[in-house]
Formats: C-alpha cells, structure tokens, sequence
C-alpha cells in the first residue's frame, strides 16, 4: 500500500490495527494464547503429559509469524514484516513474563504499527 500523504498514511494505520486485530484475537486460538507462555499450564491439550520441550517458543514464533502476514500483505514490506515478527515476539514474551499488562502489550503493538506507518511515510522503507 502506498504511503504518499496523510490520508494513505491513516488508511494504511487502519488496515494495520485492523490486521494486529484479526491476528491478536480472531486468529489466535486458545493453543497459541496459552502455549506462547512459558509460565502457562498446558494440561488441557497434554494432559498428564510433559509439554515438549520448548514448546512456548515455538507458539509464540508462530503468533509472532501470524502477525507478521497482514504487515507483509498491507504493507508490502518483508521487511516491515519480520520487524514485526521481531517486536511482536519481544512485546508478547514481555506480557508473558509479567513486565508489562494487557494494556501496555496493546498500546506497545499499536505504537509499531504507528512506526511503519511513519516510516513509509517518511520514505525509508
């Protein structure tokens, strides 16, 4: 999506947080929600069962990927897109480890797609 001017610039943060919206709550099932976590009990997919080992990273790699498509299909960026897979990972793993709250992952996800809005718009990317 071209980033030329002020409006392409709101429309592209609205199909941003439209897309971290899609992926954060309707394509996050309840695997992904709770394995990302190390934290998390897992007994109500492996019940008595130890996880597989690392099994967190992997889920929320996956999350993080997830996140990673709208940002490459909104934006057309590869780049902007493993950006995201890179914040997403480090803001979501923050929540998981209790540094931050629900509201701070939220605002967090938000304020990067704000960044690669104002990168396209500045050009650098």
């Amino acid at each position: 999506m071209p980033v030329s001017d002020a409006s392409g610039a709101v429309v592209a943060l609205f199909a941003l947080i439209v897309g971290h919206a899609l992926a954060d709550f309707a394509l996050q099932g309840e695997f992904l929600s709770l394995a990302k976590n190390r934290h998390a009990s897992l007994t109500r997919f492996f019940g008595d069962a130890t996880p597989p080992k690392g099994v967190w990273v992997h889920a929320l790699t996956a999350h993080s990927l997830i996140h990673a498509a709208p940002v490459w299909l909104i934006t057309g960026s590869a780049l902007l897109a493993f950006a995201e897979v890179v914040l997403h990972w480090a803001i979501d793993f923050a929540k998981c480890e209790g540094w931050t709250s629900f509201t701070t992952d939220q605002l967090l996800h938000i304020a990067c797609k704000v960044l690669f809005v104002g990168l396209l718009l500045g050009g650098v990317i």
